[in-house]
């Protein structure tokens, strides 16, 4: 009589935990990029959120300040840097902590800067 074994081969399991690294090596750069984009985003989406809290203290002032109070927070583990360019102008530099060595910035007024955009490096 004949035994009938069931089960894998080790040249089967393997070839299976082959297949599984490159499949791991390609997907694992794929997911640093999606954090570095989040990152980026988070940090535009305070820069977005400051430039609105200047406008209403601009409205109320006839000027920006770099001192907002509670009246604007930042998200947790970003960093944002407001700098006075002169009278009607400021300009902000925002960095995520721990996150990405990347930074954005924000300005109003500012000579050779796109007013109100936020841009990344």
């Amino acid at each position: 009589m004949r035994t009938i074994k069931k089960g894998f081969t080790l040249i089967e399991l393997l070839i299976v935990v082959v297949i599984i690294g490159i499949l791991a090596a390609i997907a694992i750069p794929k997911f640093a990029n999606t954090k570095e984009k989040a990152y980026l985003a988070t940090m535009k989406a305070d820069l977005r959120n400051l430039l609105t809290a200047q406008e209403a203290y601009f409205a109320d002032n006839q000027a920006y300040t770099t001192d907002l109070g509670n009246t604007y927070q930042t998200s947790a583990g970003v960093t944002v840097a407001i700098t006075d360019e002169g009278p009607g102008a400021f300009s902000a530099v925002a960095d995520y902590t721990g996150g990405t060595s990347r930074t954005c910035t924000i300005a109003i007024g500012v000579t050779g800067v796109n007013d109100g955009e936020p841009l990344c490096n």
